[in-house]
């Protein structure tokens, strides 16, 4: 398996990390771990319930932000694309004034997912309504919607990981671990 594949996929976490998910994924047990500590798939597939989610966590949380718009999966949003989620601020002027709609489009990948991975993005995403940087009050804001997220997070890196590796073609040596 390529180190630098997990890499792309797991930056900033340390390199024992990643030898251990090399591991697990050479013995034929990455996909045991994840399907282990995430046993099944959520149950919200259309637009409206990932609406209702996404607002009871803004209701929750965010009573003060910016009202939701629309939020919906998007099929255009894509790992190859790095994209997996997006808020955006739609602006246009009525009448005299300029009025904002908020969205956010999350990747339809999530549709299958566990609803851990879900919660983590739908997390990532409201965060985005308070803090537009990726800095630590925006991580801080993140775990106070959902205290596990930096689990979530990075097993849904390694799920990604995982998927990916699977759809590659792979003759695993010990040789390409250390590299």
């Amino acid at each position: 398996m390529s180190l630098q594949l997990i890499q792309q996929y797991l930056p900033g976490y340390p390199a024992q990390l990643h030898v251990q998910i090399a591991q697990l994924h050479d013995q034929g047990k990455l996909g045991d771990y994840l399907s282990k500590r995430y046993p099944q798939a959520h149950a919200i597939q259309s637009d409206k319930a990932l609406y209702d989610f996404c607002n009871d966590f803004k209701q929750r949380y965010l009573k003060n932000a910016p009202l939701l718009d629309k939020v919906y999966f998007d099929n255009r949003l894509t790992v190859e694309k790095q994209t997996l989620g997006l808020n955006t601020a739609i602006s246009r002027v009525q009448g005299g004034k300029l009025k904002a709609k908020k969205e956010i489009r999350i990747s339809a990948f999530f549709k299958s997912t566990p609803v851990e991975f879900l919660t983590m993005i739908v997390v990532h995403e409201l965060a985005h309504l308070k803090e537009r940087d990726h800095d630590k009050a925006f991580y801080q804001l993140c775990q106070h919607m959902e205290p596990n997220y930096m689990q979530y997070e990075f097993d849904c890196r390694v799920h990604l990981l995982w998927l990916t590796l699977n759809k590659m073609p792979t003759v695993a040596t010990p040789a390409s671990i250390a590299k």
